[in-house]
């Protein structure tokens, strides 16, 4: 979940905000990819957890079924027995904790503005290192008559691997990893965009990073 924490007295502007919301915007993810998978031409696939913490759950057979609906369009046909698949499809995925990122706004350059963050000449440098004002008035405190607003909010990058091996012989034809940064730590936004980008011109030329934007998800 996004965390928004403020520091001013003001509030940012509501344009700054929304830009760092992430609502109605596009998903915008790197993928690289090393491939050598041959035409499809109905190999069928079974896929498995590289994650083996990630294996035999509900979450998982739900995002397994996402990326085997995405190879049944190229070309590749879900095997009616596991044992018996031409290929393995090993996927993982994964968000991290998130790492908090400072966002400040100030507008003017007189009274109101923040000489020690924004550059003014007004003010001493106080006993902790800013600016401060004679007198009771501390524009870095109250923000004068302009903005002054800093907030925090958490970024937090998540990923999606694939791989994908001959069962014959266990040699490896497909590797890919998609990763995001984005204001949402939910798996259930995040990994089926990620699918989305990996699958986007899929299989892809060998050795190539990409950036994938796609349109933001269409309401009602």
């Amino acid at each position: 979940m996004t965390r928004f924490k403020k520091f001013g007295m003001f509030a940012a502007p509501a344009l700054a905000l929304a830009a760092l919301s992430g609502c109605a915007t596009p998903f915008k993810a790197d993928v690289a990819r090393f491939q050598q998978l041959p035409a499809p031409a109905g190999q069928s696939f079974t896929i498995v957890a590289d994650n083996p913490q990630l294996a035999g759950g509900l979450e998982f057979s739900h995002y397994a079924a996402l990326v085997g609906q995405r190879l049944s369009q190229t070309g590749y046909v879900a095997a009616s027995d596991p044992a018996s698949a031409d290929l393995i499809v090993r996927v993982a995925y994964d968000v991290d904790n998130g790492r908090e990122k400072i966002r400040s706004t100030g507008f003017g350059g007189g009274w109101g503005a923040d000489p020690f963050m924004y550059g003014g000449g007004w003010g001493m440098r106080g006993r902790w290192g800013r600016p401060w004002g004679y007198g009771f008035y501390d524009p870095w405190l109250f923000g004068g008559g302009g903005f002054n607003d800093v907030s925090s909010y958490t970024v937090y990058t998540s990923d999606l691997s694939m791989k994908i091996d001959r069962a014959a012989d266990n040699r490896r034809l497909f590797e890919g990893k998609a990763s995001a940064r984005s204001l949402s730590n939910k798996l259930t936004y995040l990994v089926p965009n990620l699918i989305d980008a990996m699958f986007t011109n899929f299989p892809g030329q060998n050795g190539e990073d990409v950036k994938i934007t796609l349109p933001p998800e269409k309401k009602g």
